[in-house]
């Protein structure tokens, strides 16, 4: 909501509501709740000096910056503010994964391999082999990595290719990815796009390079992280089969286009026959993958600790009364589907017949 529509809503100037934002003034009383309702927010939201942890767009890798507005931007990040307000809350009670990433992809290194060596040492770091990664989301969280998911549906207005794709920062404690399926709702773009977020996390703490290099270099660690090319290289197809291709991206877990991608990349087809097999691959219907049908794809860390507190007495609505906020927006920072109201049969009723 830009200052322009808030002010009209709460009945103050533009420039009140940039005062307030900036904390040089400090808005009365009937302003706050004004405020809160337009926000849909509890009034004690405004009380909390949030935000506890500030995160600047720069301290973030968002994907394609060029289609994105800094007020997008603005809102995403704030987002992130939120659901680490939310971790920090739920740590208090729930002991969460420690971080385990290797020494040389801490925040303060800078002896960082290239991409390709890097995705390895990970792989070892974990124990993952050289097979696929069933469950990459779940790892991710497994080893103290921060997920959540992040929409901007909601705002109708917003043009579908300036969505935001995904991102993620190393400006807090405990490094979070934030992944949308709007662009794409599909799991196997899904995994990519978590792939190539943790090759930020672990690469580029130091944001050394230009946007485009940074981008080239997280794809690289994605593609060997999520295919390594020493067991990949034996399985691909010498020449264009889209059913082994099909065979492959079910068992990796990679699209299509990203094991063609691979193929080209280790010279097992020329530059024409990838270029010939994109243009085969975009007339091929495909049937849906949707995230929500991979249970080890979706952020779960959030959403389970908010369970054990649920089991241990504490409601979802005493946490959002906690932190000040609805509980429709805990849900949605800790992943959880909005309850679907339930109806029921009214029985047939002598007294109800007309």
């Amino acid at each position: 909501m830009s200052k322009a529509d808030l002010h009209r809503k709460v009945g103050v100037s533009a420039a009140a509501i940039g005062q307030y934002e900036r904390g040089e003034v400090r808005p009365r009383a009937e302003t706050v709740a004004a405020l809160a309702t337009a926000l849909g927010v509890p009034p004690g939201f405004f009380a909390l000096g949030r935000p506890r942890v500030q995160v600047d767009i720069a301290e973030a890798s968002f994907r394609r910056l060029r289609s994105t507005t800094v007020t997008q931007q603005q809102q995403a990040t704030a987002y992130v503010e939120q659901a680490w307000e939310l971790s920090c809350y739920l740590e208090e009670s729930v002991e969460f994964p420690d971080l385990d990433l290797p020494t040389w992809a801490q925040v303060d290194s800078s002896d960082v391999p290239d991409p390709v060596t890097a995705a390895r040492a990970m792989r070892q770091h974990w124990m993952l082999g050289t097979v696929p990664i069933n469950h990459l989301v779940y790892e991710l969280e497994q080893h103290g990595i921060l997920t959540v998911f992040f929409s901007m549906k909601e705002d109708l207005a917003l043009d579908e290719k300036s969505r935001i794709d995904a991102f993620s920062t190393t400006a807090l404690p405990r490094p979070m990815i934030v992944l949308t399926p709007d662009k794409a709702n599909d799991v196997m773009r899904h995994r990519f796009s978590a792939a190539h977020e943790l090759g930020h996390i672990v690469l580029h703490h130091g944001r050394q390079g230009t946007d485009s290099q940074l981008e080239r270099q997280a794809d690289m660690f994605a593609a060997e992280f999520l295919t390594p090319r020493d067991a990949i290289r034996d399985q691909l197809p010498r020449r264009i089969n889209f059913n082994r291709y099909e065979e492959l991206s079910q068992l990796w877990g990679v699209s299509i286009n990203s094991l063609i991608f691979r193929s080209r990349e280790l010279d097992l087809i020329s530059e024409s026959t990838a270029r010939r097999a994109y243009i085969t691959l975009n007339g091929i219907a495909r049937r849906p993958m949707p995230v929500h049908d991979y249970p080890g794809e979706r952020p779960e860390l959030l959403k389970s600790a908010l369970e054990l507190l649920d089991q241990a007495g504490v409601p979802l609505t005493q946490v959002a009364e906690d932190l000040q906020m609805t509980p429709r927006h805990i849900r949605r920072l800790a992943g959880i589907d909005d309850p679907q109201p339930k109806l029921t049969l009214v029985k047939d009723h002598p007294d109800n017949r007309k």
